[in-house]
């Protein structure tokens, strides 16, 4: 019995070894050859990374590997091969990702094991994509058709929360981007709603902001102009009065405008941060969990009975979260000049602050899952120890091995879910430019942290249409 105990506690050394190992890397670390190729706009090259990366090569990665294949893909200016990655990521999205199997992984594992769902954010930026490709495809129909899919996304997302106004549960540069798509298809009556419901989150707040992002001068234009270009002038009269100005319907250019979008920075990556937790239980017999401060309390969803349970049996947790860390840009400003007119960009979506701040409002509800997982593996090792011991003090060394041995798998096999979609920029930043007629050679002068000019040249054709331009400088 003793050399079978000893057998017992090798063997979880060497199993708990191989975790620790596998899990001292985080995801951004595992795949890091395909992002610095990204980072320094080697798009070929990142691609043929990303296509012989094992880790995202895994079956429960296959949404992310769909996500950066589609924008590697536009990227390199393959918009058809794009549309077809990121319309199998939104079919595996629209049919759901969550299944008892996959749940069970997560309880008995870590949720890095379990299938990468994506995060909300996330999910809004494959439409983005999508529209802009199919713009390049000259596909206007199949454009308006995503246009449509935004707002089922966002019906999607406000049942999630409950339309809590707290919450994340819509996306304003989403219908941002629907009503362009729907002005472009000369829908000036769609136009003008979605510019409406993308007004009024920002409304909502009290400093005209949304998740980072102050409201747009563009946007406040776009709602007023579509507004009297319908005939709506209660409407029109009633923004001007929220927006605090006067607005006059430009005279339409004769080549059209262009929307450009400058893409900037890289998204933030996750890592791991280790938080320690204990369980309490209060006069009622209800049970909590409360880090060592006491500033964070979670009530111990458990389904057994709970005063058998012994709060000792789980005296210290070690809770293995994801924190999200900033990339800081590379480029810290741009203007547009065309026809030596300036033309100011606006930001029009954060992501970096997307990514930090609904983190954060998911934090206590995932993190009691994450505590009452670990809770209920602390639990069983305890009733396997107390087992181990007869009526006569003596001990079982079998059990008493396994008890050694789930501890061990327990401490090394807890991991924290560090996937994200790293090849979205760190904020996206937006302006209408008037175009004349026929070849149009618009000037992008970026700002880089040594403090000198980068100048970039885009030449459009003005064709009389509402056109889109995205730009990326990922670093």
């Amino acid at each position: 019995m003793v050399n079978l105990r000893k057998y017992i506690l090798q063997a979880s050394s060497v199993i708990g070894l191989m975790l620790f190992l596998s899990g001292c890397a985080s995801y951004n670390d595992r795949i890091l050859p395909y992002y610095k190729n990204v980072s320094a706009g080697n798009y070929k090259a990142a691609e043929v990374e990303l296509d012989k990366n094992s880790l995202i090569q895994k079956p429960r990665n296959k949404l992310l590997f769909l996500m950066e294949k589609g924008r590697i893909s536009q990227l390199n200016g393959e918009y058809e091969s794009s549309n077809r990655y990121f319309n199998e990521a939104d079919s595996m999205l629209e049919h759901g990702l969550t299944s008892a199997a996959d749940e069970a992984v997560g309880a008995l594992v870590n949720p890095m094991e379990q299938r990468y769902k994506g995060e909300d954010f996330e999910k809004f930026m494959i439409h983005y994509y999508k529209a802009l490709n199919y713009m390049y495809l000259h596909n206007i129909d199949e454009a308006v058709v995503e246009a449509r899919r935004i707002s089922l996304q966002a019906q999607q997302q406000g049942d999630k929360f409950n339309n809590k106004d707290n919450r994340y549960s819509n996306d304003a540069f989403s219908l941002m981007l629907q009503g362009m798509l729907y002005e472009s298809n000369n829908d000036v009556n769609n136009a003008f709603i979605s510019y409406r419901n993308a007004a009024e989150i920002y409304l909502k707040s009290s400093d005209k902001t949304y998740y980072g992002t102050p409201m747009p001068l563009g946007l406040q234009q776009d709602v007023i102009r579509t507004a009297k270009l319908n005939g709506f002038t209660t409407e029109a009269d009633e923004f001007e009065q929220a927006f605090g100005f006067k607005y006059t319907l430009p005279k339409p250019s004769d080549g059209g405008e262009l929307i450009l979008f400058w893409e900037n920075g890289l998204a933030p990556v996750k890592t791991q941060v280790d938080l320690f937790f204990s369980l309490i239980r209060n006069d009622n017999g209800d049970l909590f969990f409360t880090d060592a401060a006491g500033g964070i309390v979670v009530p111990f969803n458990y389904s057994g009975d709970r005063y058998k349970v012994n709060t000792k049996s789980v005296e210290s947790l070690r809770v293995a979260w994801p924190k999200y860390v900033a990339q800081t840009p590379y480029y810290s400003g741009a203007v547009i000049t065309n026809n030596q007119q300036q033309i100011p960009l606006e930001k029009a979506e954060d992501i970096n602050q997307l990514a930090f701040k609904t983190l954060q409002e998911r934090t206590l509800k995932e993190i009691g899952k994450t505590l009452s997982r670990l809770a209920v593996k602390k639990i069983a090792e305890y009733s396997v120890r107390a087992a181990a011991k007869d009526n006569n003090g003596n001990n079982n060394s079998l059990l008493q091995g396994i008890g050694y041995g789930i501890q061990l798998y327990s401490l090394l096999s807890e991991k924290a879910d560090t996937r994200n979609w790293q090849t979205l920029p760190s904020y996206i930043s937006y302006a209408r430019i008037p175009l004349q007629k026929g070849e149009n050679q618009i000037s992008l002068t970026l700002k880089n942290s040594h403090g000198a000019d980068e100048v970039k040249t885009i030449k459009v054709n003005g064709t009389g249409r509402l056109q889109f331009y995205n730009y990326s400088s990922l670093r």
